[in-house]
């Protein structure tokens, strides 16, 4: 292949970028392996694909190396003097349709160093709208509902996400597309053992499980369902302690674990649970809560939260029951506070 050529941007004069060879292998390599995460892991950068990804992660610091574009009109939607610090480099169109996994691609590609959350610049609107309102996540293992899961704890103004060990990385690249800018919006702080779980939450928070365990069910007459992630059946007392079976546990765990789940009380997700802070469970799709996020509920005083359905309908996917939730929380914690301001500004009786 021929060596790339450097050129001036006209469109930006103080930019330098290399134009690539149609068809080069190399970049084409390059851009595969990015995906991977074995990548992401040993050298620590991340592949993101589309202007709005790729801007939101400028804006909020995060370091590119390399950029991909096809047209040198793609450089002039993202902010000057970050791009400089990167390698640009132009590509054929039809390269970039080739190494995208989109079905329309907008010709513009980055790698970036991994972000650090703790070191990310967040919105000003998302901090100012940001809640005592904190996302765990339980063996969420698809891509496409970690990345809804992610956009709805951000539309609702979460804290932040922590993600245990068993889900999906965050950074994969359909994660990522189903996040719409949301790994820009709010901390995702991963790979956590519940260990560590307590360590990233502040002191005094209550913690609750999205759970889809029925009491009515426990009495042996209807057959548990799995994925107690994804809210579902209406209990026939929705207050009463309801005691976890092994099936609440991932298949992994060893009978000693599944037997020290303890128990919870149980009740609809629009009753009273949101008090200052909070944070949610929600399970995965298969194995659903295991026995872990149980206990660090009940350690906490924490409850189950049903999300009633119709007899007979399947429990909810785990990323609609998230977004059910987290928005219902929003709510109870903007009335409280709302109520609390009222309170303050009453007069004082002599």
């Amino acid at each position: 292949p021929q060596s790339p050529a450097v050129e001036r941007s006209a469109a930006a004069p103080g930019l330098w970028y290399e134009k690539a060879a149609p068809g080069d292998r190399r970049l084409g390599k390059v851009v595969t392996i990015a995906k991977s995460k074995k990548f992401r892991d040993n050298h620590g950068k991340v592949l993101l694909e589309g202007h709005r990804l790729i801007k939101d992660a400028l804006e909020a610091g995060a370091v590119p190396q390399t950029l991909f574009f096809s047209t040198v009109g793609h450089l002039k939607l993202l902010p000057e003097a970050e791009i400089k610090r990167a390698s640009l480099i132009k590509v054929k169109f039809e390269d970039i349709k080739t190494w995208s996994d989109l079905v329309t691609p907008q010709g513009l590609l980055g790698i970036f160093s991994k972000p650090d959350p703790a070191k990310l610049s967040y919105p000003a609107a998302q901090l100012t709208n940001s809640l005592p309102l904190l996302l765990i996540c339980d063996n969420i293992r698809d891509p496409g509902n970690l990345g809804t899961i992610l956009r709805s704890a951000a539309g609702a103004g979460c804290e932040k996400v922590l993600l245990t060990k068993g889900c999906v990385d965050p950074w994969e690249p359909k994660v990522l597309r189903a996040g719409m800018g949301a790994h820009f919006r709010v901390p995702i702080i991963a790979n956590l053992n519940w260990e560590s779980v307590p360590t990233n939450l502040p002191d005094g928070i209550q913690v609750c499980v999205a759970d889809n365990n029925d009491p009515g069910a426990l009495a042996g007459t209807t057959s548990m369902p799995r994925g107690a992630g994804r809210a579902g059946s209406a209990p026939d007392s929705p207050t009463a302690p309801v005691k976890s079976t092994p099936k609440a546990a991932p298949e992994h765990e060893d009978e000693e674990g599944a037997a020290a789940i303890p128990e919870l009380a149980a009740q609809y997700y629009y009753e009273d649970w949101a008090r200052t802070p909070v944070a949610v469970v929600i399970g995965g799709e298969t194995h659903g809560l295991s026995s872990a996020a149980l206990q660090l509920a009940a350690s906490t005083g924490g409850k189950r939260l049903v999300i009633p359905v119709v007899p007979g309908v399947d429990s909810l996917n785990s990323a609609i029951a998230a977004g059910i939730v987290l928005f219902e929380g929003k709510r109870q914690l903007l009335w409280r506070h709302k109520q609390e301001d009222g309170r303050h500004k009453l007069p004082v009786l002599g």
